[in-house]
């Protein structure tokens, strides 16, 4: 039975207003292309803010103080569109996903519907209360890692996460090494994740990745699979950095001018459902940030979720989307395309 949820609007602060001349889709449409989905291959679920860490750069603004919970009630929606739709792939993000009461209960009925499992896990909540034998958890479910590390040098880490961040994190890539995860044949997938620390581009991925390998290697015996590079999207806490440190202008001057269309066909939204805290649905988790929901026409609630009626929607869109636009693109799974 559809539920009467309210229609989702931008409540996002306007952007500076050289940024609000430039209009995404009308980039889109100078390089004759518009942005539709494709068939959904995952469901993206956002179980809360609630988080051990208050990142600076986080798009969430996730924090210990927030309250934003996903219910069991809503955590079995999700499942039962899992199960109904067997749909391929389950990513679970956050706050600090672990955090929620549900979020074993998702994984393990996740995986008993056989879909594929990725945990959004930023490594230190290995140390909150109960949560020491994530590692074991992980991999007794064969859950795909996928954790943030903005450095291989403590100073950057921190100043980027918190004080003590780096230590910690550390200590939680060799438990989870020690368990089998980022070792070769072990089948155990942990990925890494590099967002730039200020109001810059990533590096090539390729290149970065091989100084992560290298480096946590040589100095603190750490293996992982892959790293992915993603740029800083201007919402929420970024945005206000680069509002405070006077740096928006020039930060949407670099990401326009380095939109490259190469990267539509592989954005994440084009085969993503985002589904947030309350089960409202987006098209991405950026978009879930800034309250811009899926078309009115569509059901705005996971309960009425049909991925019939999803595939070749018409995404939401907006000036924070050359973000994921720019250069070699960037998605949850890191860069989308080449750099001529």
């Amino acid at each position: 039975m559809a539920r009467d949820l309210p229609i989702i609007e931008t409540k996002q602060a306007p952007l500076i207003p050289f940024a609000g001349r430039v209009d995404f889709d009308e980039k889109l449409a100078a390089h004759n292309m518009s942005l539709r989905a494709a068939a959904i291959e995952t469901l993206q679920v956002n179980v809360g803010k609630l988080c051990n860490q208050a990142c600076k750069h986080c798009h969430v603004d996730a924090s210990p103080t927030r309250t934003e919970i996903m219910t069991r009630e809503v955590a079995k929606q999700v499942i039962a569109a899992v199960h109904r739709f067997s749909i391929p792939t389950l990513d679970i993000t956050g706050g600090a996903p672990e955090l929620n009461p549900s979020f074993r209960f998702l994984v393990t009925e996740a995986r008993a519907a056989g879909a594929h499992v990725m945990v959004r896990h930023n490594l230190t909540v290995m140390f909150e209360p109960e949560q020491a034998d994530l590692p074991e958890f992980f991999r007794t479910h064969e859950v795909e890692v996928i954790s943030s590390l903005p450095y291989f040098l403590e100073r950057e880490t921190d100043a980027q996460r918190g004080r003590g961040v780096f230590e910690e994190s550390i200590e939680a890539l060799r438990r989870l090494n020690r368990v089998g995860y980022g070792m070769k044949e072990s089948g155990l997938i942990l990925n890494l994740v590099y967002n730039p620390v200020g109001a810059f581009l990533p590096p090539a991925q390729s290149s970065i990745e091989a100084d992560f390998k290298r480096e946590l290697s040589n100095r603190y015996g750490i293996a992982f699979n892959n790293l992915y590079t993603i740029t800083n999207i201007p919402i929420k806490r970024f945005l206000d950095y680069l509002r405070r440190s006077g740096n928006e202008e020039r930060y949407m001057h670099k990401l326009i001018e380095a939109f490259n269309p190469q990267t539509i066909e592989g954005l994440m939204c084009r085969t993503l459902l985002s589904v947030d805290w309350q089960g409202r649905l987006f098209d991405c988790d950026f978009n879930q940030m800034i309250e811009l929901g899926v078309s009115r026409e569509l059901p705005q609630s996971i309960a009425d979720f049909d991925p019939a009626l999803f595939a070749g929607r018409r995404i939401s869109t907006g000036a924070h989307c050359f973000g994921c636009t720019a250069g070699a693109g960037s998605s949850c799974g890191g860069a989308v395309a080449a750099i001529s």
